[in-house]
């Protein structure tokens, strides 16, 4: 049960790091276009990734 806990808060601090230092870029930074959508898909392949690991865990 503990180590559930820890993976739960691993992986939620992992969602908020990600939402912090990914999307601030894509919302502020001043680069072109095509520079914030490839950072926007990599945050989006990042997200998909904790979601299917968090999936997983749920069903362990």
């Amino acid at each position: 049960m503990m180590l559930k806990t820890v993976l739960y808060i691993v992986l939620i601090t992992s969602f908020v790091l990600v939402t912090f230092f990914g999307l601030g870029p894509v919302f502020l930074a001043d680069g072109s276009n095509a520079e914030r959508m490839l950072t926007l898909a990599v945050v989006i392949i990042i997200y998909a990734i904790l979601i299917l690991l968090f999936r997983r865990l749920l069903k362990k």
